[in-house]
C-alpha cells in the first residue's frame, strides 16, 4: 500500500507593526558585509521594503505571547527601517510584511537564510544595468540607485557590450573576468571574436595578451603626435580612441593612424607657414628628423630680442610673486592644490619671457632655413638658422694683413712682385733699392717664418696650458664656426652624423641633454670667430677643460657599420668606455621589444632571460611564438640591468650564468626533496606590468542587492 507523501505547510505571513518588532541575538550575522545600512534604508525609501523579514513570537516565562515579535533573520533590514523611523520618514506603527516562524531554532532561520541565497551572476547584473540604461536611465541614475560610482556603471555596461559570443563563453566560465576585461578595449565584436579564436591555439592566454592584440597597429594617446594634435581634434574628426576601463592606459589608443598622420601634416604644415613669413630661404616640415641631421650645417648667432620696459616689469613682478610662494610654503609637506597649480602658471610664464626667440640679420636668413618638427613631448620644434654648405658666401682670399687694404700703391707693387716670382727665376733674391719700403719678397717671407714657425712648435711645446688652450681654440673653430680659418693649428675634428637612426634616439633623454650642453656652449662663446682667442683666454681652467671635454666627445664615432669594418676603432671605444664607467643602464637604455628583442632571433630572446634570469625562466617560455616570448622577455627583464654584448662595459658588473644555474641546481634538489612544492604551485609564468586602478573582479561580482 503506497504512502501518501506529507503536504508541506509554509509559514504564515502578515503585517506586522514596526514598533511591535524587536532585534534578536539569534541574527548569525555579526560581521558588517555588502551594502551599507544607510545605503539600504534609502534604497527601502526608494522602492520600498522588496522581501519580507521573518519573526518569531516574543513569550513570557509561562509561554504565552507577548504581543512583541523579535527578528532572528532579516536584522540589516530592520536597522535599516529603525534608521527611517529615526528620521521619520516611516511611521513608528508601519506595517511591516513579515514572516510569522513557530518551529524550529531561530539561529538556523537566520542561517538558511544567508546561506541558501544564490549569488547573481555577475553576466546577469552587466546586462540588468544595460536593459535599465536601453529603458532610459542615465550613467548617472543607475550609480545613484545601487549606490555605486558611475566609472563602476560604466565599467559594467562596457562589460555588457563584448561580443554575445564572448558573454556565453564566460557564462559558460571558459574564460575569466580579467580576460573578459580585456576583450572591452577593442569594441569591434569582429576582431574581439578573431583574437578569441587565435588564443585558443596560443599558450598564453593572459589579459595583457589579449589587449596587444587588440590594439595591434593602433597609437597610443600617449604619442608625441597624438600629443602634438590634441585627442579632441581627432575625436572631432571622427577618430576612434580604444579605451581600457578597467586599468591604466595614458588616455587610450587611437585607432585610425592614418587620419592622425594626416592631422598632423595639416597643422605642421599650417605652423610651418608663419615660420616660413619669416624669410628663410628654406623649411624643411616633418615630424621626426633623424637624430644629428644638423650635422654639417652653420648655426646663425643671433641676437636675443630684449625685454621691453613693460615686459620686464611684468616678468619682475611674477618672480617676486614665485619667491614669495616659495618661501611661505617651504615648510610645508605638500602645497595646496591652488598654489601648486599658480606656481605652474608662473613658471610657464617667466619661461616664455626667457626663452624668447633670437633676431638674425636679415642678410644671413635669406640663404638659411629652419627645421619644424615635434618633439619628444608633442610640442612645436622650431629650430632656426642653419646654413647649407651650397648657400654659403664664396670665401674671400685672406688679405696680407701688414698690408694697408686702402694703399693702392702697396697693393699695385704687391701685384708685381707676384708677377715677378711667377715668371722665371732670377738670379736676384733681393729687391732693388730705392726711395720706397717695398713688401718682403714671398720667399723671404717663406724662409723667416719657416724659423718662426719652428720656434713657435718649440716654445709651445714648453708650454701645456698654452698648447691646450690653441687646441680648444682650434677645435672650437671646426665645431662652432664652420669654415672659420683663424687659427695656424693644422689639427682637425670629425663629428659623424648618425647615419643609422635607432627608433626614438633624438627625442631620447641623453639627446636632449646633450644637445642642451651644445647649445649652452654655443651660447658662452663669442658670435665671432675672430673674438674666440680672447674668449678662450678668459675662462677659468675648469671651463677650458669642460668645453674640451664636450669638443672631444663630439669626435667620438663608435657606430658599427657593416660596410665599414674598424674593430681597432671599436676597441678603442671599449677603452674609453672602461676609463669613463660607462653605464647604459643609467644612461637611459632597458630592452624592449622596439628596440631589442623584436628584432632578435628566438634563440637569443631565450640566452637573455636565461643569462639575467635563470635557465629555468628560459624553459618556462621557450614553448612560446616569437611574438609572445619577446613580451614575455621584455616583462621579466624589466628592471634587470641586463644588457646586450654590444651596450656592455667590459669590466663591469653582467649576470652571472653560472650563478643562476648553481641557483637552478639547488632549486631543483629542493623540489625532489618537497622543500618547495608549496612555492613551485604559487609561480607564474608571466608577470603583468600593468597595475589595475581597482579590485574590479572582487567589486564585480559582488552581490549589489541588499545581502543579509
Amino acid at each position: 500500500m503506497a504512502t501518501a507523501v506529507k503536504k508541506i505547510t509554509l509559514s504564515s505571513s502578515r503585517d506586522i507593526p514596526f514598533n511591535k518588532l524587536v532585534l534578536s541575538q539569534s541574527n548569525v550575522r555579526r560581521i558588517k558585509a555588502g551594502v551599507s545600512i544607510e545605503e539600504l534604508a534609502e534604497d527601502i525609501a526608494r522602492r520600498t521594503l522588496l522581501q519580507s523579514i521573518t519573526v518569531r513570537p516574543v513569550r513570557d516565562a509561562d509561554g504565552v505571547e507577548t504581543g512583541m515579535f523579535e527578528v532572528p533573520a532579516g536584522g540589516r533590514r530592520f536597522r535599516a527601517l529603525e534608521r527611517l523611523v529615526k528620521q521619520k520618514r516611516l511611521a513608528k506603527t508601519a506595517p511591516v510584511p513579515c514572516v510569522v516562524r513557530e518551529d524550529g531554532i531561530p539561529e538556523e532561520d537566520s542561517l538558511a537564510e544567508n546561506v541558501q541565497r544564490a549569488p547573481l551572476h555577475p553576466l546577469d547584473q552587466f546586462r540588468a544595468f544595460l536593459t535599465l540604461r536601453e529603458k532610459g536611465q542615465s550613467e548617472e541614475d543607475i550609480a545613484a540607485a545601487f549606490f555605486v560610482a558611475v566609472s563602476v556603471v560604466k565599467q559594467r555596461l562596457r562589460l555588457a557590450s563584448v561580443s554575445p559570443k564572448l558573454l556565453d563563453v564566460y557564462a559558460d566560465d571558459g574564460m575569466t573576468l580579467d580576460q573578459l576585461m580585456a576583450f572591452t578595449v577593442n569594441g569591434d565584436h569582429e576582431r574581439q571574436e578573431q583574437v578569441f579564436e587565435r588564443l585558443s591555439q596560443s599558450y598564453s592566454k593572459e589579459p595583457h595578451v589579449i589587449r596587444r592584440m587588440l590594439t595591434e597597429g593602433a597609437v597610443r594617446a600617449s604619442d608625441k603626435r597624438a600629443q602634438f594634435i590634441g585627442l579632441d581634434a581627432y575625436t572631432g574628426a571622427s577618430g576612434v580612441i580604444l579605451r581600457d576601463l578597467f586599468q591604466g592606459d595614458d588616455g587610450g589608443w587611437l585607432q585610425d593612424v592614418g587620419l592622425l598622420d594626416t592631422l598632423v601634416a595639416e597643422k605642421l604644415r599650417a605652423e610651418s607657414e608663419a615660420i616660413r613669413a619669416e624669410g628663410w630661404k628654406w623649411i624643411d616640415v616633418a615630424p621626426d628628423f633623424a637624430y644629428g641631421h644638423i650635422y654639417g650645417l652653420r648655426q646663425l648667432r643671433g641676437e636675443q630680442i630684449p625685454l621691453t620696459d613693460e615686459e620686464q616689469a611684468t616678468r619682475d613682478a611674477l618672480q617676486a610673486e614665485m619667491d614669495g610662494l616659495e618661501e611661505t610654503y617651504a615648510e610645508a609637506d605638500e602645497l595646496p592644490d591652488e598654489v601648486d597649480q599658480r606656481l605652474g602658471e608662473i613658471e610657464t610664464a617667466v619661461a616664455a619671457f626667457d626663452d624668447r626667440p633670437q633676431a638674425f640679420d636679415p642678410d644671413e636668413v635669406a640663404r638659411a632655413g629652419a627645421f619644424v618638427s615635434i618633439d619628444g613631448s608633442g610640442v612645436l620644434r622650431v629650430e632656426r638658422g642653419y646654413v647649407r654648405p651650397e648657400d654659403e658666401l664664396p670665401i674671400a682670399p685672406e688679405a696680407d694683413v701688414e698690408a694697408d687694404p686702402a694703399d693702392e700703391d702697396a697693393i699695385a707693387v704687391q701685384a708685381e712682385d707676384d708677377d715677378a716670382s711667377a715668371g722665371a727665376e732670377s738670379p736676384a733674391d733681393e729687391p732693388e733699392e730705392d726711395d720706397g719700403i717695398k713688401p718682403i719678397p714671398d720667399r723671404l717671407m717663406t724662409e723667416l717664418t719657416a724659423h718662426r714657425t719652428l720656434a713657435l712648435r718649440h716654445s709651445l711645446g714648453e708650454h701645456p696650458d698654452i698648447a691646450f688652450v690653441a687646441a680648444l681654440h682650434a677645435l672650437c673653430l671646426k665645431l662652432f664656426y664652420r669654415y672659420a680659418q683663424d687659427t695656424c693649428l693644422e689639427l682637425d675634428v670629425k663629428s659623424a652624423g648618425f647615419g643609422a637612426q635607432a627608433p626614438g634616439l633624438a627625442d631620447s633623454a641623453l639627446a636632449v641633454a646633450f644637445d642642451a650642453r651644445h647649445q649652452a656652449w654655443l651660447s658662452a662663446l663669442p658670435k665671432e670667430p675672430a673674438d674666440l682667442w680672447d674668449g678662450l683666454m678668459s675662462f677659468d681652467t675648469d671651463s677650458r677643460q669642460a668645453l674640451f671635454a664636450h669638443c672631444v666627445s663630439l669626435s667620438v664615432n663608435a657606430i658599427y657599420e657593416a660596410y665599414n669594418r674598424k674593430p681597432r676603432a671599436l676597441a678603442h671605444a671599449d677603452r674609453i668606455a672602461q676609463a669613463v664607467d660607462l653605464d647604459m643602464v643609467a644612461a637611459g637604455w632597458t630592452p624592449t621589444i622596439g628596440n631589442y628583442f623584436g628584432r632578435v632571433t628566438k634563440a637569443r630572446i631565450l640566452a637573455a632571460v636565461r643569462e639575467a634570469k635563470s635557465a629555468r625562466a628560459g624553459d618556462r617560455i621557450e614553448h612560446l611564438k616569437k611574438a609572445e616570448m619577446a613580451e614575455q622577455a621584455e616583462t621579466l627583464l624589466a628592471g634587470s640591468g641586463w644588457l646586450p654584448e654590444p651596450l656592455r662595459t667590459p669590466g663591469r658588473c653582467v649576470p652571472n650564468v653560472a650563478e643562476s644555474d648553481v641557483i637552478d641546481s639547488a632549486e631543483a634538489g629542493a623540489d625532489a626533496a618537497g622543500a618547495e612544492t608549496a612555492a613551485d604551485g604559487g609561480e607564474t609564468v608571466v608577470v603583468e606590468d600593468e597595475e589595475v586602478t581597482e579590485d574590479a573582479s572582487v567589486a564585480l561580482e559582488h552581490h549589489a542587492t541588499a545581502a543579509e
